[in-house]
């Protein structure tokens, strides 16, 4: 399959080598590619430049939020919360049209300081906004409950015996999404309900934050024991 993955951090990066190595084609999306190559340090997290990741994936292009979002089935939005839209909206919603957006994000507000609040929350969420602004997009939220090291490699952590949610309006593309996070290894795949059940997903990062801070890692997650 044909995949685009919108975000070059940390999460952006590992989904994408991990998709790549399940043998779909994969593009990265970014603003300014230019750009993008052109940062020489850590961002704000630490996280490593863009380039130096790309030394060792060659085979995974980096290319405009257009252009990857034109070649692209399936398109993953792994930027942060607060950029989603702006993201999405510079892919195109032509380009958007028809596909299943696999949203991965979380609307996660610093602004008023550490740890972060969502925004939006309660009565709306990050998904909800997305399948608004891009109507023809067929948008399932997952994976946005976990890090990026467990989103690909469930197995790590318990055997993978743990639980990962989706939510969205379209079943088809519900069931395309459960079986991609199938392939990645994930045994215990949720379905919430409809888009509107992406709420209750993204409301569970406040209590995932405080748990990494009890915990000391972000290396956990969630089981759903029933």
């Amino acid at each position: 399959m044909k995949i685009a993955v919108l975000g070059t951090g940390t999460v952006g990066r590992t989904l994408a080598g991990a998709l790549s190595a399940l043998g779909h084609e994969v593009v990265v999306g970014t603003r300014d590619p230019q750009e993008t190559f052109a940062r020489s340090t850590p961002n704000a997290m630490g996280t490593p430049p863009f380039s130096e990741w790309h030394a060792a994936n060659q085979h995974i292009a980096l290319e405009t939020f257009v252009d990857a979002a034109a070649a692209a089935e399936l398109v993953v939005n792994a930027t942060n919360g607060a950029g989603a839209l702006s993201a999405l909206s510079a892919a195109g919603s032509a380009n958007l049209s028809g596909k299943v957006v696999m949203d991965v994000s979380n609307p996660l507000d610093s602004s008023q300081g550490m740890p972060p609040v969502l925004n939006p929350v309660n009565t709306d969420s990050n998904a909800e906004r997305i399948q608004r602004a891009f109507p023809e997009a067929r948008v399932v939220k997952t994976l946005n409950t976990m890090n990026a090291g467990l989103m690909v490699d469930p197995g790590r952590l318990g055997g993978g015996d743990h639980s990962v949610f989706v939510s969205g309006d379209d079943a088809d593309a519900k069931n395309t999404v459960t079986e991609l996070l199938r392939s990645l290894g994930h045994r215990d795949v949720i379905d919430l309900g409809d888009i509107t059940t992406a709420r209750g997903a993204e409301m569970m990062l406040p209590v995932w934050l405080r748990l990494w801070s009890a915990l000391g890692t972000p290396d956990f997650n969630f089981k759903i024991v029933r």
